[in-house]
Parts: structure tokens; sequence; C-alpha cells
């Protein structure tokens, strides 16, 4: 995995910690803050998924240059 990548992995973990942080300490019904938790939770599984995807076939074409 690239070092930007890492990178990228640290700060959308950061952000998601944040939000969680943020929403536990909101003065929102425990419903209300639960619901936003998943929501929350979805959204930052997807965009790591996603970035996942994108180091992976960025490692996949730095490997076929290293061999070509």
């Amino acid at each position: 995995m690239t070092t930007s990548a890492k990178i990228a992995i640290g700060i959308a973990g950061a952000a998601a910690a944040g939000v969680l942080i943020g929403l536990l300490i909101a003065p929102d019904k425990g419903v209300e803050t639960r619901k936003k938790i998943s929501n929350s939770t979805a959204s930052w599984v997807n965009s790591v998924g996603k970035l996942f995807t994108k180091a992976q076939h960025s490692g996949k074409r730095a490997m076929k240059n290293v061999n070509a």
C-alpha cells in the first residue's frame, strides 16, 4: 500500500472518529443518535472500501510496471 493511501485511510479514520464523538456528545434522543451513527458508519465503510479498491488497482498497475 502506498504512503498516500495510508495517509488517506488515517484521515478517513480520524474523520469517522470525530463524527462519532460529535454524535455521542450531541443532545439528541438515543434513537436519533443511533440512526446518525449508523448512517455515518455506513458512509465511512463505503468510503474506506472505495479507497482500498483504488489502492489495490494502483498496486496492480505498479506491479505490472515493475514486471514489464
